[in-house]
């Protein structure tokens, strides 16, 4: 089979190797879609934690299940997606039911190979029934689950203000479901295309620029002085993330999705006097993924929004590195096997 490998930062090579057998435990998938997120572009780049070269990249991944290992209830030739954080099952945060955060997880297309193949072999209890959606729509289910995580982890309530910061694919996400949650939305980001995505297509009406803005005072008017109550990071980008510890309320929650490599730091005694709450949000779980599915099915959440570039398998080695360039405003680059 013809796979796409990451053989080092900035370079790919087509290489050709063996299908998947059938084992134990595991089911093999003939890809049909790849979504590209920030963690391919960071492997790409050579700044993604957790990550080792050569690799097979692709986690954002939809397909058709031709080879059933204990799997009940699925059938040869269905559309599916799956849960691509593989977990041990028995460590602590396992047992606590965080299977997203496990001791010993291998996330697919970080810690092993990935979807940027023709076939893969997953273990069957990571199996999740595409339900009548497209694989289009089925590709993009795990994306959108990370931001529905982050909004759970936050526990956000009707009424709540808001502030995500970062509108790429992950945070554009975040907004979908913190609105779906009642919240009263803003938006952050040093990309006006990008924020005017947020208000054309999400219908966010607060936007704000990091280039345009003074961030402070125009939250505090949003807000009514107060400040928002939640605020999520799904940037990675580590100015960003420690920017975010001063636009949170007193008793407030800040929620980081995005992952860097550096050390975060902030005022220790600005922070303590709000007793705020900081949390890391990895990953997503089950439900998260029945919850965007459902959200999908309820046309809450319109999938097609997202994607914004489509490239057939054998195009990705030419075309990824113009996904970098900010110009081109990639929202959600979706790679079509055949």
């Amino acid at each position: 089979m013809k796979t796409l490998v990451c053989t080092q930062p900035g370079h790919f090579e087509y290489l050709e190797a063996e299908k998947p057998e059938l084992v134990k435990g595991n089911s093999i998938i003939k890809i049909r879609r790849v979504g590209i997120c920030g963690t391919d572009l960071h492997a790409y780049e050579g700044t993604q934690p957790f990550f080792e070269y050569p690799r097979i990249l692709g986690h954002e991944l939809s397909g058709e299940l031709i080879e059933i290992g204990d799997a009940p209830g699925f059938e040869t030739g269905e559309a599916i997606t799956f849960i691509p954080y593989f977990n041990c099952g028995r460590c602590i945060a396992c047992e606590m039911g965080k299977p997203n955060c496990c001791t010993h997880i291998r996330v697919c297309g970080v810690h092993c190979d990935g979807g940027m193949a023709e076939y893969l072999s997953v273990p069957s209890d990571s199996l999740i029934k595409g339900e009548g959606l497209s694989f289009d729509e089925l590709a993009l289910v795990e994306p959108l689950a990370i931001g529905a995580h982050g909004v759970r982890r936050a526990g956000i309530k009707e009424g709540e203000h808001v502030l995500v910061i970062g509108a790429g694919p992950i945070g554009l996400g975040t907004i979908e479901f913190a609105r779906i949650e009642g919240a009263k939305v803003t938006v952050l980001d040093v990309n006006e295309r990008r924020l005017e995505f947020c208000r054309e297509k999400l219908n966010v009406r607060n936007t704000l620029s990091v280039l345009n803005s003074d961030i402070t005072q125009e939250l505090l008017s949003i807000t009514n002085g107060d400040m928002p109550t939640v605020v999520i990071d799904a940037t990675g980008n580590l100015q960003a993330i420690n920017n975010g510890f001063q636009y949170m309320a007193h008793g407030g929650r800040y929620v980081l999705i995005g992952l860097q490599k550096g050390q975060i730091t902030f005022s220790h005694p600005d922070f303590h006097k709000k007793e705020g709450t900081l949390m890391c949000s990895r990953n997503a779980t089950k439900t998260d993924f029945e919850h965007v599915m459902h959200s999908m099915k309820k046309k809450e959440v319109n999938p097609a929004t997202y994607i914004t570039h489509h490239v057939l398998f054998n195009d990705v080695k030419d075309e990824f590195e113009s996904w970098l360039n900010a110009k081109n405003a990639v929202i959600k680059a979706m790679v079509e096997m055949r």
